[in-house]
């Protein structure tokens, strides 16, 4: 299936239709349905129409106003610094993302972002690559690990910690970050070096023990993101302190078993599993051509999602008879405001994958398909005028990816 062709979904009946797609000229999709709509006559942006067709040309079910759901990291500005760089996307990127935010870093081999803390929790996915994290807690007891693709991270608001690029085929790694508060920014962490270019040489000396002169090569301003020595064995960043931390703050998501079903799987990870993600709750989607994450929503937050590979395409719906479409590929950060109806089709011809987090501790779902089944069904019947045999046939489990 194209990236222009959509099913439509006759959700309650558990049935899949098809409907025909936006109309394309030679330029790209036109705002054509039927006999709605007319080609266009001015200036178009044709490469950036065609990752959206279905907001040129909406289906028939879209309606009303919707604050758009939408942010690619590739319109995010990047910060380049010396081995790495990083780019987010907050409320000021995506306004209706009030809930969390996301930072998206690549560090080179040995490249450290440096010694900081933040006043929100930061919850992480290894993309690529491997690196080295280490963190203390208020009572002086430690933490290292080094993490690889799929797995996790979370330092509880006000940690400090540190990540270090390693050596491997990727020369480094490029991660997620999110934050428990959208309004976050990247640029107003607390940094090591900021704060000791910001005291006084003599405030240094006495805090430390140490002549004045001690500090006298300490950067003068932030160094955020730079070149450091290569790390040594594991064994020997893994420092005794007080003891280790009671909750570790590492998580190896891609070694949970998924729930599998015909047309994909999930994982979930939220502080049932992971017991140091007071804030952060996650799944990990996988989804075949032409399946569907089933038609729910979430009772207990907004939904913050990261596009990691494929195209795919979600319909959000807000009551007050508002429905909005939007298309989404790898590198494209989604948002779903709290309780809202959704689902999420793979429109592409290779898998798409993507996350799904929320600000709890706590992951839950609510499946459209259940709740009917789970109601009289008499009463079904009267709301959907669906025939009883197909409200009497609908599973009473959850089955979170249905297939094409």
């Amino acid at each position: 299936m194209n990236v222009f062709s959509r099913r439509g979904l006759i959700a309650a009946a558990g049935g899949v239709a098809l409907s025909a797609g936006p109309a394309r000229s030679a330029e790209g999709p036109s705002p054509l349905r039927g006999s709605k709509g007319a080609d266009i006559l001015g200036p178009r942006n044709a490469p950036r129409e065609a990752e959206d067709p279905f907001t040129m040309a909406p289906p028939k079910t879209d309606h009303g106003t919707m604050p758009n759901l939408k942010w690619s990291f590739a319109d995010s500005h990047m910060r380049l610094e010396e081995g790495g760089w990083a780019r987010q996307t907050t409320t000021r990127e995506l306004p209706i993302s009030t809930a969390m935010a996301g930072v998206n870093m690549r560090l080179k081999a040995n490249v450290v972002r440096e010694m900081h803390w933040h006043k929100e929790a930061e919850w992480a996915y290894m993309i690529k690559g491997r690196a080295r994290i280490t963190a203390i807690d208020g009572d002086g007891r430690t933490f290292a690990d080094d993490v690889g693709e799929g797995d996790l991270w979370y330092f509880p608001s006000g940690i400090p910690h540190s990540i270090q690029g390693l050596e491997g085929p990727e020369d480094g790694c490029e991660f997620l970050l999110v934050f428990d508060d959208g309004g976050f920014s990247e640029d107003s962490t607390f940094l090591i070096t900021d704060w000791l270019a910001h005291t006084p040489r003599d405030v240094l000396a006495k805090n430390f023990g140490l002549p004045e002169s001690a500090f006298d090569a300490i950067p003068e301003k932030e160094l955020y993101i730079f070149p450091g020595p290569k790390p040594g064995a594991l064994a020997d960043d893994q420092l005794g302190g007080t003891g280790p931390v009671p909750k570790r703050f590492s998580h190896r998501m891609l070694a949970q078993e998924p729930i599998r079903t015909k047309g994909g799987s999930v994982r979930i990870t939220d502080s049932s599993i992971f017991p140091a993600s007071a804030t952060i709750a996650a799944a990990l989607v996988e989804l075949e051509p032409g399946a569907m994450r089933e038609l729910h929503w979430h009772p207990n937050g907004d939904e913050w999602q990261y596009y990691l590979s494929g195209r795919g395409r979600m319909t959000v719906f807000g009551s007050e008879s508002k429905a909005r479409s939007f298309d989404y590929q790898a590198g494209d950060v989604g948002y779903v405001p709290f309780a809202m109806g959704h689902y999420i089709e793979n429109t592409g011809d290779t898998p798409l994958t993507f996350l799904e987090m929320f600000r709890s501790p706590r992951y839950a779902d609510i499946s459209l398909r259940q709740w009917m089944a789970l109601t009289p069904h008499a009463l079904v019947q009267a709301h959907t005028k669906l025939d009883r045999a197909a409200i009497d046939a609908l599973p009473q489990t959850k089955s979170p990816v249905v297939p094409g």
